[in-house]
């Protein structure tokens, strides 16, 4: 079969007419045709259907059609890593990132894996779960370091959890909500917070806010940049929601403190997710060995040892709302 045809037919069918179809690909209505037809009768079948809705496929039409599609996608992936290619011809290693990953754990492992790969080209893609989701399926991105989820609905991808990690509330040390006795949700909610407009800090305080019976805090400031997350948390009585790596440096130093809440929902997987067809070259396995490393030493571990250094924290059990666990010198 030509491979030509294929794709002639895959765009036959998506525009649903010869016509729309030659001027998506540039040919002329007849010379389409043409091609169909000799298809076709290389096949010894007919592949199309003329309807009251236009053109549809049969089913030969269908299964050529799913093969069509993996042949184009293959194509469009091709041109996508040569435009990778930098001037000098070599490769760039092209991953993404969750901005909350981006602020500690990956320039830390990145930091590690250039020790041994002092000239590879790299370039780090900084968004949301669902635009990195986005950009993996269409071929722009390697890999990607984000939540692990469950993608049977979307054949071809492939996922390994690296570490383990959790929220935090966080707040200046300050912050009256550290001299709080007992805390509930809507005692939260009248203080300020800082939030992302999308993703899935912001959907995780929602439903919990929503199960204790509240909406989100009127007074609401909307950004999905973690450094000027940490400098409107560290310096004013807003509150955020963020994993505690993310703030690592301000934790250390005491210009941020942690609010554990002792809830599943704030328990995090953080995976390397992958195309099946695109397997991940030693280069890049490399660079995720060191961020599973990293994220192991940063994660929850990073919270545990300012715990043990300011002594047992104290825990209260307030009727009808989450178990609140203070972490006190954090």
């Amino acid at each position: 079969m030509d491979p030509r045809k294929l794709l002639y037919l895959a765009s036959i069918i998506e525009h649903g007419s010869f016509k729309k179809a030659a001027k998506h690909l540039h040919i002329s209505q007849p010379a389409l045709s043409t091609s169909m037809d000799r298809l076709e009768k290389s096949l010894g079948g007919k592949l199309l259907e003329r309807g009251p809705a236009g053109i549809a496929p049969t089913l030969l039409g269908e299964l050529l059609y799913s093969h069509a599609r993996l042949i184009r996608e293959e194509i469009d992936l091709a041109e996508t890593r040569i435009q990778r290619l930098n001037d000098s011809g070599e490769r760039i290693l092209t991953m993404g990132t969750l901005p909350s990953l981006a602020s500690n754990v990956i320039p830390t492992a990145l930091r590690r894996w250039r020790v041994t790969h002092l000239s590879q080209p790299v370039r780090v893609v900084e968004k949301v779960q669902v635009e990195l989701l986005i950009s993996l399926m269409r071929g722009e991105l390697e890999f990607f370091v984000g939540l692990a989820e469950c993608y049977d609905f979307l054949d071809g991808l492939k996922q390994r959890v690296l570490f383990r990690d959790r929220l935090y509330v966080m707040g200046r040390p300050e912050h009256p909500v550290f001299r709080m006795k007992a805390i509930t949700w809507a005692d939260l909610a009248q203080f300020p917070w800082v939030l992302p407009m999308v993703g899935r800090q912001r959907t995780i305080l929602e439903k919990l806010m929503n199960a204790g019976g509240v909406d989100l805090p009127r007074q609401l400031t909307e950004c999905g940049s973690i450094d000027f997350t940490r400098s409107l948390v560290a310096e004013s009585d807003h509150l955020a929601l963020l994993p505690a790596h993310a703030a690592g440096s301000d934790v250390r130093e005491g210009r941020i403190k942690l609010l554990s809440l002792t809830v599943p929902q704030m328990n995090r997987e953080i995976a390397v997710i992958f195309r099946e067809r695109s397997p991940l070259d030693t280069v890049s396995r490399e660079l995720i060995a060191h961020i599973e490393v990293v994220g192991g030493e940063l994660g929850p571990g990073l919270s545990r040892a300012h715990a043990a250094s300011s002594g047992t924290g104290s825990t209260r059990t307030i009727p009808g709302q989450t178990v609140i666990k203070r972490l006190t010198a954090v």
